[in-house]
């Protein structure tokens, strides 16, 4: 667990010499805050779905792909103490509009099932903290999602 935590935040290690490893980090630890929302009122399939289609669209990747990021966030965040491994990497790394893209994406999951939960709510805030997110763009993203989802 530590070390698969100490990779994740190793800005200095393999990320240097391969930056494939760097973009599949990010793309992890992406995946993993979106998982966090998932988890936060139980697991529902259609979520599952949602998550791995999120990082397929933002991150280019196959059904597959989405599909075995999805898994391994999912394990990742089991062991996870905090969302802090995953956010502190995002902030290194992505600018203040991907930031706000990936807040959009967490609203998304949680709009998914036409129910907003208390849990999903106080995950999206904290991690839109934890990412320095101004209100304005925390409420924007999630209006943008609520309107994708087509609520009210």
């Amino acid at each position: 667990m530590l070390s698969r935590l100490k990779n994740l935040l190793d800005p200095a290690g393999s990320t240097a010499a391969d930056p494939m490893a760097a973009r599949r980090k990010l793309e992890l630890a992406t995946a993993a805050l979106l998982v966090e929302v998932m988890r936060s009122d139980g697991v529902a399939e259609a979520e599952r779905a949602a998550v791995a289609a999120a990082v397929g669209r933002r991150f280019g990747l196959a059904g597959d792909e989405a599909q075995s990021l999805v898994a391994e966030a999912e394990a990742e965040v089991r062991d996870a103490v905090g969302y802090y491994p995953f956010t502190s990497l995002i902030n290194r790394h992505f600018s203040a509009e991907d930031k706000e893209r990936i807040v959009e994406l967490l609203w998304q999951v949680a709009y998914v099932d036409a129910t907003l939960s208390a849990h999903e709510q106080h995950v999206i805030r904290k991690v839109a903290d934890l990412l320095h997110l101004s209100h304005a763009s925390y409420v924007g993203a999630k209006l943008r999602a609520k309107d994708a989802a087509g609520h009210k």
